[in-house]
Order: C-alpha cells, then sequence, then structure tokens
C-alpha cells in the first residue's frame, strides 16, 4: 500500500528499505528508488535520514531490534550463546541481502538493539568463566561467523533471481570445478557438487554453529 508523506516516520522508511533491499537487493536500495516504491518524493525522505548511509544504518538498527535477547537461564551459559546466535542468524537468512553490511564498521553511534544483543553476549560469555577481552573476540567473530554461514550458503538464491536461475549458477558453479585437471586437484573435484550446492539449508547451518559453538567451548578459561 503505498505511503503518504505526512504518514511517513524514521521507522516506516526503514521498514520500507528494508522491503526493497529484499525484494531487488543492496544495489537497488537508493533514496530515488525508495522513494518511488514509498510513493513520495526524494525530499521527503531526506527529513528522515540525511543520506544513503544514515539510512542504512536505521535499516541496520531495524534487523538488530528483531533479534531475540532473551535469557533462558534453565540453558548453560553456553546454551544460551547458542540461542542468541541462532536468533541473529535467523534474522539474516531472512534478510539476506543486508547481511554484507554487518560486516563493515558503520555509525559511531550503535543501535539499542545491536548494544542489547552485544551486552547479553558479553554478560553470557563473563559469566561462562572467560575475561572480557576474550569474550569481546567471541562476540566479534561470531557476528562475521553468522553472516558468513548466510553469505556462503552453497546454492542459495540471489535477491531477484528465479529459482530456475539459482539451478543455472549452481550448475556453472559445479561444473567449473569438476572440470579441473583431475590430476591436480583431485578432491576439489570429488566434493564439487558439496561445495557449490547444500540439499538441505538446515544442515549448513546447524554445523556452522555447532563448529562456532565447539570452538569457543574448547577456548581455555583464565586461571
Amino acid at each position: 500500500m503505498a505511503k503518504t508523506e505526512n504518514r511517513l516516520s524514521r521507522e516506516s522508511v526503514a521498514e520500507g528499505a528494508l522491503a526493497l533491499a529484499d525484494a531487488e537487493g543492496l544495489d537497488a536500495l537508493t533514496i530515488r528508488r525508495l522513494a518511488q516504491e514509498l510513493n513520495v518524493t526524494p525530499m521527503a525522505l531526506y527529513w528522515h535520514f540525511k543520506n544513503k548511509d544514515e539510512l542504512l544504518d536505521g535499516v541496520l538498527g531495524r534487523l538488530w531490534a528483531r533479534v531475540d535477547t532473551t535469557r533462558d537461564r534453565s540453558l548453560p551459559p553456553l546454551g544460551q550463546f547458542r540461542v542468541l546466535t541462532e536468533s541473529l542468524l535467523g534474522v539474516l537468512r531472512e534478510h539476506r541481502a543486508m547481511a554484507p553490511l554487518l560486516q563493515i564498521p558503520r555509525s559511531a553511534e550503535p543501535s539499542p538493539g545491536f548494544l542489547d544483543a552485544v551486552e547479553t553476549a558479553l554478560d553470557i560469555l563473563v559469566e561462562f568463566g572467560f575475561d572480557v577481552p576474550t569474550a569481546a573476540s567471541i562476540c566479534t567473530n561470531a557476528l562475521r561467523t553468522t553472516t558468513a554461514l548466510v553469505l556462503g550458503e552453497p546454492g542459495a538464491a540471489a535477491p531477484q533471481q528465479s529459482a530456475d536461475e539459482a539451478a543455472e549458477t549452481t550448475r556453472r558453479k559445479r561444473l567449473a570445478l569438476e572440470s579441473l585437471p583431475p590430476q591436480r586437484y583431485p578432491h576439489v573435484v570429488q566434493a564439487a557438487p558439496f561445495l557449490t550446492f547444500c540439499a538441505d539449508p538446515e544442515d549448513h547451518y546447524t554445523f556452522g554453529v555447532d563448529f562456532f559453538i565447539g570452538g569457543i567451548a574448547a577456548l581455555p578459561l583464565p586461571r
């Protein structure tokens, strides 16, 4: 439904931007294109966001607000950390086009949702027994890991890409690997189907989270 200028708010503009990126990809998200989508003039959007960078920060704020920071204290600390990680992962999977933005340091004023997620994560890790520097490093790597899992899902369709187009892209990637000289790259050739496609995405994400949480559990605690 089209919005009129006097109904716009910072939140509604950010939600519209998120919907546009979901549908058409991050490159399609411009002030002019968003104004067309919302049926307003570009100047109407500048009342809420001074430029595209501010708009992207607003969209990221909406994403972080979706992360569930509720702690289930019946779980051990690493179980709670896993739940938090999986919540962030679920948000990124739903809004795949925005995942690259989490790899780039942006605003000097983090959103409340981001701060809530980081504070919860640090609290869990310190309770487990890590010191603050180690807990901070784990948080940083958790963000990188969840982003990489989403961006690296084998065979996943890009925004605006049909299932047939995604299948063709996967076929070409697989063929490129299978066509390598088997004498030099025998394992790459053999693994080509698994490097380029995932029959069950849940396996991809479960393995990735298991791998990361297992690495945390193996870290030595300060004495």
